[in-house]
């Protein structure tokens, strides 16, 4: 009998049928022949240097594949639109497409997002515009969904490093004596960034500065670095007591990782977005009844907490992803954005359903919201340009909620499966 799990032995046998030890020791070893030096790292993306970049991948590669993969990345749209990529990309060959599937009309009853929206979900994953257009049609014909901004607030971490804790109290009192000193020149350095609060934690000789900021209409993430940057430099100078070491962030904000400081506190805009479903239409729709749906949601809620979820969902990245994709939002942040929590609870009209996503990090203006097909993305949604940010935060909620409904019906109901081989294998 083996001690080794099956998955290592199969593991293990492979490999040996592929190599002796000395080959495999031979792959392994680092190599010191030359790497090709294709580029010099640049942002712009006129025609005549994506041109240069390709020739020099021809001179790398040869064949039918790379001529394939330039008439496929730099296709002739590309090619008119090349020169408004600069302020997004470095060493730009062309555009990867990704399909575009619309969900909806959803129909939000929010604070800020009032309408029958219709979502642009860009994905290669078979099944998942067809779930959350299940789901937005059940919720807009159960009234639709009612969403609200509850906090705003995207947060720069930076840690700074000192001799003894004695230096590090001092520093904070410096901290204090002239935080708005501090927020005067963080907000010189944006149009629309706010400082909101300064949060000192200190750890023995380390302390971290949690620098909390609203963004007005962008998602903010190089806003809030420049900002912090200033800050630091200028507080530097202003303290007796002078740091070993610093960094603008200290792996403390959460940035693009789930965190539990996420999930308490925020980062980003946090949403809360629920709908009460009428008894009879959980059946007509979804084919499934509101015990099936309380039943499993008690094992949802069970297996989130054993597995260490933080939060409890079904699959909030699924639908975040493909929102973020289509609108020129950072995708990295689905990493922390898809924290949070959905509910289900019997209601005396059916069931309430409800989720709270605490990290959506999005903007209307800014970063990708401006490249071709985002915009076209964003004006579909008739959420483009100034003013759009907080109401584009409750769609994303309300698509979330809509994604919920669907997945969580498909199971209790035993569908999740069928679904999948019907719309994945045809």
């Amino acid at each position: 009998m083996s001690l080794l799990p099956d998955p290592v032995r199969q593991l293990l046998a492979r490999i040996k049928g592929r190599l002796d030890f000395d080959s495999a020791r031979e792959r392994l070893s680092p190599r010191t022949d030359q790497a090709p030096n294709l580029f010099h790292t640049t942002s712009r993306t006129t025609h005549e240097q994506v041109a240069r970049n390709w020739q020099r991948l021809h001179s790398a590669m040869s064949g039918q594949k790379i001529e394939a993969a330039e008439t496929q990345l730099f296709d002739s749209v590309t090619q008119k639109s090349a020169s408004t990529y600069s302020g997004n990309i470095e060493n730009f060959i062309g555009c990867a497409r990704i399909p575009v599937g619309i969900a909806g009309p959803l129909r939000v009853n929010g604070l800020n997002a009032s309408g029958d929206y219709l979502v642009p979900l860009a994905t290669s994953e078979a099944a998942l515009v067809a779930s959350y257009s299940r789901g937005a049609r059940v919720a807009t014909k159960a009234g639709g969904i009612s969403a609200a901004l509850l906090y705003e607030g995207v947060i720069r971490t930076p840690a700074f490093v000192f001799d003894d804790l004695l230096a590090a109290g001092a520093f904070v009192d410096c901290v204090a004596t002239h935080a708005e000193d501090l927020k005067a020149v963080a907000e010189r350095t944006t149009r629309y960034g706010k400082l909101c609060s300064l949060e000192p934690v200190i750890d023995a000789n380390v302390v971290f500065l949690r620098c909390r900021y609203t963004t007005g209409d962008a998602a903010g993430q190089n806003m809030v670095t420049i900002a912090t940057e200033a800050l630091c430099r200028d507080l530097i100078e202003k303290c007796p007591v002078t740091p070993k070491r610093w960094y603008v962030e200290g792996n403390f904000s959460g940035d693009k990782k789930a965190s539990f400081l996420g999930f308490l506190t925020g980062r980003g805009r946090k949403v809360t977005a629920s709908v009460v479903l009428p008894t009879k239409l959980i059946p007509r729709q979804l084919g499934v009844t509101v015990d099936d749906m309380l039943a499993y949601a008690e094992i949802a809620n069970l297996g989130a907490r054993l597995s260490g979820q933080i939060g409890a969902q079904g699959h909030f990245a699924n639908g975040l992803a493909a929102l973020y994709l289509a609108t020129g939002q950072d995708v990295a942040c689905v990493a922390e954005s898809a924290i949070g929590s959905t509910r289900m609870e019997q209601h005396p009209d059916g069931l309430f359903m409800s989720v709270t996503l605490p990290n959506i990090l999005v903007g209307s203006v800014g970063g990708g919201t401006g490249l071709p097909t985002q915009t076209a993305a964003l004006n579909l949604l008739g959420l483009k340009g100034a003013g759009c940010a907080d109401a584009l935060a409750e769609v994303v909620a309300a698509t979330c909620l809509a994604g919920e409904i669907s997945i969580m019906a498909a199971i209790a109901g035993g569908d999740f499966a069928r679904a999948h081989q019907k719309l994945a294998r045809g």
